[in-house]
């Protein structure tokens, strides 16, 4: 099969993500003498700075990882809770009955830093400047944008020169959108992760004492006093057209701190999937796993009709199971076990039929759940009366920011010559999320959107509980030893670009670089988790390269077929393990991700 570069092949260290120079950031960590740990934090830190459209300091990341010899997948989960005053009574009070996809009130605790710095201490080998020097160099030097920021940039110009001014100031250099290519700094960052490591260094030799340090700097110290300030001070304009205060406040990060978490796992044909559990949408992987594993996909055509038909119907299934159970275990009961169950995915795939579902279909597990509201979701496709769609919600959704590609999230993965392997789906944060905060030279993320503003759902919003993620990464053992570990972003496609990944490398004997590049597809059948929340039944978009056959019989199934550009579908990156025999590769759409390695 043609592929747009070759699946790299090693023994020493692989670094993939969605930028170049993250993944030169993490080799670099690698060549200092670095483990995968090392290599996977000087990564995420650097994502956030060449890729502010897409996360920031202020968002989230998921972080799945196997230590060397080890029989079992790991998890530290990054993901900040709602604040203490995000109640429902409040954002009803506010006139709203969907929470903001942008703007203050729709920011969480920030979970990145103190999640990366977790996994530092407890896994890798250097100190916090170390691995935040790629970082505050790119931040403070520079680094070339690459064009899809400067068409976010272009996209929220006018609010950030009439509303959020702070904003305006950084990426509106006189007054004008930045070109591609060209030099981007952003120094009030960098001060602020030279602070952060001064003030651990400032706590002594110990490498463990500087990462603590290092945390309570962001959680406890100026980072924290900065973003209360600033919500308690600003009234914000977001993406229900009215300014809004937040309610995130210096004593919720202090309460917060990451975690270390066991992910969920599930047997396939000889493999051991992790996801992380219901509080994200990742145990939709493994629910599909489970509606497929009874048929032979090796013997179909992996550009052909039957193919994409099983797989889409099986997606629509699990998704309409995320919309009726899935939340914070922390806060509701979840029936995993029943989800994951062979009886409950016999008596699921009995539904799939030759013809494409027009309709959402949750199943029925007597206890547990709440009712979906189907029909809202459909009828606001293409946004409610008034919709302005500059500033609203995720640019994974189709039309939001006026773009029709989906795109959002960083992806990395690292595999060492140890066999230490990582896998995190850094997300939030991202330019256009909320204003920029003038001291710390970040925003805030608009994760809480994600929650439902009624009561009595899986989903619904509640101080302290943890808002239905879309980002997780996915790791794989074979023979009880780490193997595999790859991801994507692109919120609700995320578990869909990610299946097909891992079953054309499964079944169809594609290499990593293969499985990447073979044309992708998706559907919008199920609620999006982001704001305005639309729906488009028994819709199904296919990348130009597949054969015109195969749209042909696709639409006479039923499927709403939308043919988009031939590279617009799915940004992965993979590492492997195989013995001493390391692989990567990453996605060549938009030209930006990259993988390194030797």
């Amino acid at each position: 099969m043609f592929t747009t570069r070759p699946e790299l092949r090693g023994t020493f260290g692989m670094v993939a993500s969605t930028h170049w120079l993250a993944s030169a950031a993490g080799m670099a960590a690698l060549e200092r003498g670095g483990n995968a740990f090392d290599a996977a934090v000087a990564t995420g830190f650097a994502l956030q700075v060449v890729e502010p459209h897409l996360n920031g300091p202020g968002g989230e990341v998921p972080i799945l990882f196997a230590r060397a010899g080890a029989d079992r997948v790991e998890g530290i989960c990054g993901q900040g809770v709602a604040p203490a005053k995000a109640t429902i009574q409040h954002y009803r009070s506010e006139g709203l009955t969907l929470v903001p996809g942008s703007g203050l009130l729709a920011a969480v605790v920030p979970g990145a830093f103190d999640a990366w710095m977790l996994m530092l201490r407890d896994h890798g080998t250097m100190r916090p400047r170390e691995v935040l020097s790629y970082a505050i160099d790119l931040a403070r030097t520079g680094y070339p944008l690459v064009e899809r920021i400067c068409e976010t940039i272009a996209s929220v110009g006018a609010l950030f020169q009439s509303e959020w001014r702070s904003s305006a100031a950084l990426y509106l250099p006189g007054g004008k959108v930045p070109q591609p290519g060209t030099l981007f700094r952003n120094p009030v960052l960098a001060d602020s992760y030279e602070r952060i490591v001064r003030e651990a260094e400032a706590a002594g030799s110990s490498r463990e004492k500087q990462i603590e340090a290092a945390r309570r700097a962001w959680s406890q110290g100026f980072v924290a006093e900065a973003i209360d300030r600033f919500c308690r001070t600003q009234e914000v304009m977001d993406s229900s057209g009215r300014r809004h205060k937040g309610v995130l406040t210096a004593d919720d990060m202090a309460r917060w701190q990451a975690s270390h978490e066991a992910p969920l796992t599930y047997d396939y044909k000889g493999t051991t999937v992790a996801k992380f559990g219901p509080w994200c949408q990742g145990p939709v992987f493994l629910q599909q796993l489970a509606l497929l594993q009874t048929y032979d996909l090796g013997k179909m055509d992996p550009l052909g009709p039957d193919f994409v038909h099983l797989v889409t119907e099986a997606a629509k299934l699990a998704f309409a199971d995320r919309e009726a159970f899935y939340g914070d275990p922390n806060f509701v009961e979840v029936p995993t076990l029943r989800l994951l169950s062979a009886d409950y995915a016999a008596e699921r795939r009995r539904l799939i039929s030759a013809q494409a579902s027009p309709e959402l279909r949750p199943g029925s597990i007597p206890g547990f759940g709440g009712p979906v509201d189907y029909e809202s979701a459909v009828g606001a496709f293409g946004g409610p009366a008034g919709f302005d769609p500059i500033g609203g919600g995720e640019p994974t959704t189709q039309g939001t920011l006026g773009q029709t590609r989906p795109g959002d999230t960083c992806h990395l993965d690292v595999v060492d010559r140890a066999g230490n392997m990582v896998s995190a789906t850094p997300s939030g944060g991202w330019l256009h999320s909320s204003p920029i905060i003038p001291e710390l030279g970040l925003c805030l993320g608009s994760r809480a959107q994600m929650f439902w503003l009624e009561e009595g759902l899986p989903a619904s919003l509640a101080p302290g509980k943890r808002p239905r993620s879309a980002s997780d990464g996915v790791r794989v053992l074979r023979d009880a030893k780490a193997w595999l570990a790859f991801g994507t972003p692109g919120g609700d496609y995320q578990d869909q670009w990610s299946l097909t990944f891992f079953l054309h490398h499964m079944h169809h004997g594609m290499n990593l670089q293969e499985a990447i590049d073979a044309p992708m597809f998706h559907t919008d059948h199920m609620p999006s988790s982001f704001w305005p929340r639309t729906a488009q039944p028994a819709s199904l978009s296919l990348e130009a390269r597949f054969p015109e056959k195969t749209v042909r019989e696709l639409q006479r199934r039923g499927h709403r077929v939308t043919v988009t550009e031939p590279w617009s579908l799915g940004r992965l990156s993979a590492a492997a393990r195989e013995g001493a025999l390391l692989k990567a590769a990453a996605n060549p759409r938009f030209m930006q991700g990259y993988a390194v390695g030797r």
